[in-house]
């Protein structure tokens, strides 16, 4: 992927001018069944664009999900910047809306003079908070009906689509058929550095290159990044079904183990996230996270290894694994070994009736 830098051609995008950039737009715009694709800075500017394009009236209501990566963890971005009211609805644990209570907000507010007017539903696919499920593909079509039953628009926070796509076996464009339009993040999954691109039709685009240029997105010589993205698309298949398959095979090893103190949930394990419920006498999910996170002496007397696994405490109850082109089916047996030490350690001082404390954090 370096190299893939290093050698790139590159002029000034801000012109048009960049010829990877150009094959970068061209490349995503046909695999998500889009006319045309713009490369932005990140899947954040890239969603932010996007409401500000669907949503040009001041307090036009945006509706998505109270979960939604969009609502929760982009800086309110919708309602600084752009002056629009998100109105959040309660995520299904397989991150879809129920589509009556969907149906009847929009109805609510539908030609109400009291109620801001619903413009725009943003989805999200796969739903990190979910735990990265798929979205079904008659989920989409229902929601796409809807919409047009009451003249909506519809936008796909995509920024793990290729998972998606890849976890049902389908085309990318068979799931942003029901869009207007959609983002797709090249830096998470599919390894880049940097850049997203947003997709939509010709008007809808040419609109969201001056939005773009409004947010100081627009860059020069980002040809460098456009190669990188370019071979995380085009590897994406192979990348994540290995991806997919370690995340699975290390949520196997969990519910393996039947430990007191961690589970899993198999059936929510579609991709590349596996979502940990800690129970019984963990502290916290920070607490597990620290203890996975440290080495010991006596870790490497024991397994003949000092291994550090980095995992996040996503809520009070949860743990989350993400797995990325860096690592590993050996890095995942690795991770796997170092919970069950970790838990069984931990197990033979809850039963002396002492308080699990890791060692120093640090690593091999």
């Amino acid at each position: 992927m370096r190299r893939a830098m290093a050698r790139a051609a590159v002029g000034d995008d801000d012109y048009g001018e960049d010829p990877a950039v150009n094959e970068l737009q061209r490349l995503a715009a046909g695999i998500l069944g889009m006319e045309e694709a713009l490369f932005v800075p990140t899947a954040t500017m890239a969603n932010l664009i996007a409401v500000m394009c669907h949503c040009q009236r001041r307090g036009a209501q945006l509706l998505l999900g109270r979960d939604a990566h969009l609502h929760l963890y982009e800086h309110g971005g919708a309602a600084q910047v752009a002056g629009i009211h998100s109105q959040a609805l309660p995520d299904l644990p397989d991150g879809t809306f129920d589509l009556d209570q969907l149906e009847l907000t929009i109805r609510e507010a539908h030609g109400s003079r009291y109620h801001p007017r619903p413009e725009l539903i943003c989805l999200e696919n796969t739903h990190s908070s979910a735990g990265g499920r798929a979205l079904p593909l008659t989920y989409l079509q229902q929601v796409r009906g809807l919409a047009d039953r009451y003249g909506l628009r519809v936008h796909m926070d995509g920024a793990r689509l290729m998972n998606a796509a890849v976890a049902q076996d389908v085309e990318p464009a068979q799931i942003t058929q029901h869009c207007d339009s959609v983002s797709l993040c090249f830096s998470k999954g599919l390894g880049a550095p940097a850049g997203a691109v947003l997709a939509g039709h010709r008007e809808f685009v040419a609109e969201a290159w001056r939005v773009r240029k409004l947010l100081g997105g627009g860059m020069r010589q980002a040809g460098v990044l456009a190669a990188a993205a370019r071979l995380g698309l085009e590897h994406a298949e192979a990348t994540l079904r290995r991806d997919h398959d370690n995340a699975r095979h290390f949520a196997e090893g969990i519910q393996e183990l039947n430990s007191p103190l961690c589970s899993v949930n198999l059936t929510t394990v579609e991709t590349n996230i596996v979502m940990v419920s800690i129970r019984g006498g963990w502290a916290s999910p920070a607490e597990l996270c620290e203890h996975l996170r440290a080495v010991s002496e006596e870790e490497l007397a024991e397994t003949g290894q000092a291994v550090s696994v980095l995992l996040f405490p996503w809520s009070a109850h949860t743990v989350r694994a993400v797995w990325h082109r860096d690592v590993s089916a050996r890095d995942t047996e690795l991770a796997k070994n170092k919970l069950e030490f970790v838990a069984r350690k931990c197990q033979e001082k809850l039963a002396l009736g002492l308080r699990p404390t890791p060692p120093s954090a640090g690593g091999a």
